[in-house]
């Protein structure tokens, strides 16, 4: 059938689409073509050939692709100089952050040799440079102090304790704590690659990551406070060991050691000096100015001269053993204690490290596998932990400088990683004179990136306040409960937030765009038009157990239409109908039998000619309901609640008198208020049938007070076009919706759902005799063209008398 509409400014001729016609067009494959049985993907998985077995290397191995492409002349010179610089970043950043982690500095910088070459060979990433990183390095800083602290490393004298602490013996159980966490939180990063869990790093937005990272920087600094000031105060683990270590460290502030502080002072006036003249010239010098190195080298000169040590007992970084350390065996049973603190540095190395690659591949020009990436940082850390190295990282200010003095390939972290060879093999023991203040200077300056986060505060308060609210509580919960708690705490929250998005959704009524098939809120748009007896209602999100409910009181509220009030009313005017039709009999019955009465009357007249006043006043009372001419003012009868009135003027023009009756109250009805009365005050006459007057009783009464006229909707389109799945709660509610609205003539038709969705709408036996695919539609226009036809005709007309646009369907 065709038909022309009113509804636009061009002529369109197409089918209107609903899914049952859209599979027969398409020819949508069956459940088994798109999902093939388990054994048949396990037969698949397990069959090898040629290019499979050549896809599969070189996605374990990803410089089998690029290295043999590798152009010696083109990336030869910017890798080189590249990674020279990184190197240079690499010696005092390994060293300064090993203090992070309550190491020997020496660990620092086997964290920056091991696990650079091993991400050479697995790595995706072109630009990054791994190794030590500030958040990860307190982290496990809080892991070391926690399983070694001081006081179980006093030294016995004997019979007394001493204060003095076995450093050697701390720190080398340090070390193993350090190297088993590191392995384990390694063998989990592979692990969540190689079942492809890439995508958990996504459950870390950028709100959560920037404020665990700002917080991060606060345990930093106090972390060095005791370096910088020269105090031991005590270090606290657990929740709101920041403030009682805050609180320590101002009781010990009449002890500060004051040529640390001068070493403190004069190297962070120095370092911030330079780092401001650097960034001033970054545009005029080809590699930026190492002025960490710098520092280190000069301040390892004055006080090897100055003899700072021994002369004013400020502390130094003391014995770097030159060489390699043989590979150990991490104690596995450490690893019982340590489970969570590994997950919790697996999943934030990997979020820092997937982030920063993820935006030099956009910047140029390719691809970062993410669960390659994951098994890289996890074979990283691995095997890095059996040489004594700590969690790595990509580290924000080293990938930067990679990138911007023209690092092209990972070449570049090679380079790198030979620079910090040559200084664990030479030059290591020319630092041992080096100031720990300078080390912790170097810490809280490089923080000096972080602690600029704080401006987010402000942005995110003009863009999102769910954003916001994020930032503040992953801040003030890793503040307070430390990092491993605090991450799992800011977590937990971040995907509630979600729960809570999705929970109260936006919905919305839909309006045409005039001279277009699109479909717009019309709460936020001036220009659209409501189509006239069609309800397009949508929600902002997928429908699903959590809104169920929610979805359909919304429904209720935005069309208009109390679906349990109106199914009440209903039921009470089919009850009333059924009084009615019973009344009708009796009253039929009686009329039989007046009838009957009349007929024995008149014989009784005829064989009998003289009668009495009283049996003709009788007789004319009983056949005045015939129809007999009076013209007297009549009298009424009460039967059953029901008013019988002879009119004033009962001959009609057509010579038969007209009776009519007004309906005596319902008493069961009388909660409907204005209503009931409105329905039993009206007027019908007896020649009527029942069915008229209740439709007209129907037509007549407003249900004002449940929010609609009754003939304003016949039709209701759900939009799902923003549903991504639906489940067993939903269907349910679906079904409900379809069978609720149906009962007071309004009909549900669904448009715009994807292909998933109709297949578990299949899989969830939503579809019957009553509800078919004919009630889904490929779009919303489709669905609204269908009602329009079936059902909406005459009223569309009368409301888009201006429309010049005429779409012809085919149905």
């Amino acid at each position: 059938m065709e038909s022309t509409r009113r509804f636009g400014k061009y002529r369109v001729e197409r089918e209107v689409l609903d899914e049952q016609r859209l599979e027969e067009v398409t020819q949508r494959k069956t459940h088994s073509d798109t999902h093939p049985s388990l054994t048949e993907r396990l037969k698949d998985s397990l069959r090898c050939t040629v290019p499979k077995l050549k896809r599969s290397v070189m996605s374990s191995l990803p410089v089998l692709y690029w290295l043999p492409k590798y152009s010696v002349w083109d990336y030869g010179m910017p890798d080189l100089i590249s990674g020279i610089s990184v190197g240079i970043m690499h010696l005092p950043q390994g060293m300064a952050y090993a203090l992070l982690a309550s190491l020997p500095p020496v660990f620092g910088l086997y964290t920056s040799l091991y696990p650079a070459l091993i991400y050479f060979f697995f790595g995706t990433s072109r630009h990054i440079s791994i190794g030590t990183f500030t958040v990860l390095s307190i982290m496990v800083g809080s892991v070391t102090e926690r399983l070694a602290p001081d006081v179980a490393f006093l030294k016995n004298n004997g019979t007394n304790f001493t204060a003095e602490v076995d450093i050697t013996a701390r720190d080398s159980y340090r070390v193993q704590v350090a190297a088993a966490t590191t392995v384990l939180g390694g063998l989990i990063q592979v692990v969540l690659g190689l079942v492809k869990f890439g995508f958990v790093g996504t459950y870390l937005s950028e709100p959560l990551v920037r404020a665990y990272t700002t917080a991060a920087a606060g345990h930093a600094v106090v972390a060095q406070l005791k370096n910088i000031l020269g105090i031991s105060p005590t270090r606290f683990s657990g929740p709101l060991s920041l403030v009682y270590t805050l609180k320590d460290v101002c009781s010990l502030l009449p002890q500060t050691h004051l040529p640390t502080l001068v070493v403190s002072a004069v190297s962070m006036v120095f370092l911030l000096a330079a780092k401001e003249l650097n960034s001033f010239l970054s545009s005029k010098l080809p590699v930026p100015i190492p002025v960490e190195l710098i520092t280190i080298v000069a301040a390892t000169l004055i006080s090897n001269y100055a003899y700072l040590n021994s002369n004013y007992t400020v502390s130094v970084v003391g014995e770097i053993p030159s060489g390699l350390s043989p590979p150990s065996v991490p104690d596995v049973s450490i690893f019982r204690e340590v489970i969570g603190d590994a997950f919790a540095l697996a999943i934030v190395g990997y979020a820092i490290s997937i982030s920063l690659g993820k935006t030099f591949a956009l910047k140029h020009g390719y691809k970062v596998d993410s669960n390659q990436e994951l098994v890289a940082l996890g074979l990283s850390n691995a095997v890095g932990g059996f040489f004594q190295c700590y969690s790595v990282c990509c580290s924000m200010s080293r990938s930067l400088i990679q990138e911007t003095t023209g690092g092209k390939t990972q070449m570049a972290g090679v380079a790198s990683a030979v620079i910090v060879l040559v200084t664990i093999l030479k030059l290591g023991p020319l630092f041992q004179e080096l100031p720990k203040a300078v080390l912790a200077v170097i810490v809280f300056v490089n923080l000096k990136g972080m602690f600029k986060q704080y401006s987010d505060i402000v942005t995110l308060w003009r863009r999102s306040k769910f954003d916001l609210v994020v930032w503040l509580v992953t801040w003030v919960s890793t503040l307070l409960l430390n990092l491993d708690l605090g991450l799992a705490a800011s977590i937990i929250f971040a995907l509630l937030t979600i729960i809570f998005r999705t929970q109260l959704p936006t919905y919305s009524v839909l309006g045409n765009v005039p001279g277009t098939e699109l479909y717009v809120d019309i709460d936020t748009h001036r220009e659209v038009r409501e189509i006239p007896g069609v309800t397009i209602f949508r929600s902002s999100a997928t429908v699903y157990f959590a809104n169920a409910e929610l979805y359909l009181e919304a429904l209720k509220e935005k069309s208009g239409l109390d679906i349990s009030k109106m199914i009440i009313y209903k039921r009470r005017q089919e009850a009333k109908q059924k009084r009615r039709e019973r009344r009708a009999e009796r009253r039929a019955k009686r009329q039989a039998k007046r009838e009957r009465r009349a007929q024995r009357a008149a014989k009784q007249l005829s064989a009998a000619p003289v009668f009495s006043v009283e049996e003709e006043a009788g007789g004319w009372m009983d056949t005045s309901i015939d129809g007999n001419d009076k013209e007297d003012q009549g009298w009424t009868e009460r039967e059953n609640g029901t008013v019988f009135v002879i009119p004033t003027s009962p001959r009609a023009t057509d010579g038969h008198c007209r009776w009519e009756y007004l309906k005596g109250g319902d008493p069961d009805c009388t909660s409907l208020g204005w209503m009931s009365e409105l329905q039993d005050g009206d007027t019908t006459t007896l020649g009527s049938s029942s069915e008229d007057t209740l439709s007209r009783d129907l037509e007549r009464v407003s249900l004002g007070s449940l929010g609609k006229w009754t003939w304003d909707i016949h039709s209701i389109i759900l939009d799902l076009s923003t549903a991504n799945f639906i489940d067993t709660v939903a269907i349910k509610t679906m079904k409900n919706i379809f069978q609720d609205f149906s009962e007071i003539d309004v009909d549900i038709y669904m448009a715009g759902c994807q292909a998933s969705v109709v297949e578990q709408l299949e899989l969830g036996d939503f579809f019957s005799e009553s509800i078919t695919k004919r009630r889904l539609f490929a779009s919303v226009h489709d669905a609204v063209l269908y009602c329009l036809n079936h059902r909406g005709a005459a009223s569309f007309s009368r409301y888009e008398p201006s429309v010049d646009m005429h779409i012809s369907t085919k149905l």
